[in-house]
């Protein structure tokens, strides 16, 4: 196991307080948005007892063998294949969509070739890979997620009754009417556009103020507005389905999924990636010709991911992609064992102390602390009280596909 030293990442739409709180840290004013673990290069984890040794991904690329194991490095190569964060909104992020990874392959190369320089504004593939994400909530957390289905969002819009939303509605119902409706709305400029948005917000605002069953959504468009004044983004959340998770409960976020978090602390772990295409609640780069062709129009009915299984003390979060899956651990003194993993694991203390054992060694974590498990033969369990975290490969085991 290798104790980790993990940054701090300052996006602007992150809180001030919510994770140096958990960290029992003074707050520097900054926004910390995102606390990362893991071997991504732009901000890799560091050995916590030996901060002068190389850091987290550069000790996987010197023995990638010995750090990920035969079946993830078959799988994966020689790169960590996944990302745990702690992620803290205040405000919006943008309504973002993921690309697949045979599109995230295809554009990154096509980007390479055309010779955009990396990190540049025009750049929509900063890698290869591609990028679900699973998030889960700590908090009370707000987002929208996926498409809702096109009856209710026509019966949103017909209480919402804002004049200019009126010519979409057909267009809604009529073939392929999220990729219409959804294309139309980017298309717009200028004062139509500014129009639209001043007069579906001031109809949300009315909206929000009823005793209605869709209040809540018109509030969530309305917080969006207030965070991005003018910004489409604010009309294009009122064709996706809002969600607010209580604590403990989960989203998907896989290849295509149109989506944006509003408030909120989670647990997030996602694929070792960093491509985002964006087309709303946001002054970055937006390439709508792109995001259209990446996006998926399929709704979604219910938005929120179960456990795929439980066991004394730990529920399973599985999803759809072999990179990563995410373990809640429920501690109250006995030793719950970890289970299986066909590579390398990260766990992730809660709010209480906790104590990890993978043979004969053994290392006690402070609150919201996290270690690195390579792997190996020797069992491991964790005892303690609250919560802690396990990202760990999805792989089948023993399979190296």
């Amino acid at each position: 196991m290798i104790g980790l030293h993990n940054a701090i990442r300052e996006y602007a739409w992150g809180s001030v307080r919510a994770i140096p709180d958990l960290l029992g840290v003074e707050p520097t004013g900054r926004p910390a948005a995102e606390l990362w673990m893991g071997a991504h290069p732009d901000e890799p984890s560091r050995w916590a007892e030996h901060p002068d040794r190389p850091a987290l991904d550069e000790l996987i690329a010197a023995d990638p063998r010995h750090w990920l194991g035969e079946a993830s490095l078959a799988a994966f190569g020689p790169r960590l294949p996944f990302l745990m964060k702690v992620l803290a909104a205040e405000r919006a992020l943008s309504i973002q969509v993921h690309p697949s990874r045979a599109q995230a392959e295809a554009g990154f190369a096509a980007e390479e070739r055309a010779g955009l320089p990396r990190g540049s504004a025009g750049r929509n593939y900063c890698d290869a890979n591609h990028k679900p994400e699973l998030a889960y909530a700590l908090t009370d957390f707000e987002a929208f997620c996926g498409f809702r289905p096109v009856p209710a969002t026509l019966e949103l819009l017909a209480e919402l009754a804002v004049p200019g939303l009126a010519c979409y509605l057909s267009m809604l119902a009529g073939p392929d009417g999220l990729r219409a409706t959804f294309t139309s709305l980017l298309g717009l400029a200028g004062d139509a556009r500014a129009e639209l948005v001043a007069a579906t917000v001031a109809g949300c605002r009315r909206l929000a103020e009823r005793d209605s069953p869709w209040a809540g959504v018109a509030r969530a468009s309305v917080l969006a507005a207030e965070d991005f004044p003018g910004d489409i983004g604010a009309v294009l959340a009122l064709l996706l389905n809002h969600v607010r998770l209580a604590p403990g409960e989960a989203i998907y976020l896989g290849a295509g999924n149109v989506h944006a978090y509003l408030r909120g602390v989670c647990i997030e772990i996602l694929a070792n990636s960093d491509n985002v295409l964006r087309c709303g609640l946001t002054p970055k780069h937006v390439d709508v010709p792109e995001l259209l062709r990446v996006a998926d129009f399929t709704s979604l009915a219910e938005p929120r991911w179960q456990p795929s299984r439980t066991a004394p003390g730990q529920r399973v979060f599985e999803v759809p992609v072999p990179d990563f899956r995410l373990s809640v651990l429920e501690l109250s003194g006995a030793a719950v064992p970890l289970e299986p993993a066909d590579g390398p694991q990260l766990l992730l203390s809660g709010a209480g102390p906790v104590t990890v054992r993978c043979g004969a060694e053994r290392r006690t974590l402070r609150r919201w602390e996290s270690v690195y498990i390579a792997p190996g033969d020797p069992a491991c369990s964790v005892s303690g009280s609250g919560r802690a975290f396990v990202a760990a490969t999805n792989l089948a085991p023993g399979s190296y596909h």
